[in-house]
C-alpha cells in the first residue's frame, strides 16, 4: 500500500479519528515521552466522546464558576 492510498483513507475517517492517528504519527516523530502520549490520547478519547454524544461539553464560565463553589 502505497503512501498516497494510506493518506486518502485516512482522510475519510471521522475527525476524532483523524485527531487521534495524527496524534499517534506526531509523537512517533518527537520521540514524545510516555506521559505526553497518556495526554494525547486522553484528548483524543475526550474528543471521540464529544463528537459521539456520550458527553456534553461545559462552558468555561460554569468550570470557572463551580471552581469558585468549590474554594468558597
Amino acid at each position: 500500500m502505497s503512501t498516497h492510498e494510506i493518506e486518502s483513507m485516512a482522510l475519510q475517517l471521522p475527525a476524532s479519528a483523524r485527531a487521534r492517528l495524527a496524534q499517534h504519527l506526531i509523537a512517533s516523530l518527537d520521540g514524545a515521552d510516555d506521559t505526553e502520549r497518556a495526554w494525547a490520547d486522553e484528548a483524543a478519547r475526550r474528543s471521540e466522546d464529544l463528537s459521539a454524544g456520550a458527553t456534553a461539553p461545559v462552558s468555561a464560565a460554569d468550570v470557572f464558576a463551580e471552581a469558585r463553589r468549590a474554594l468558597s
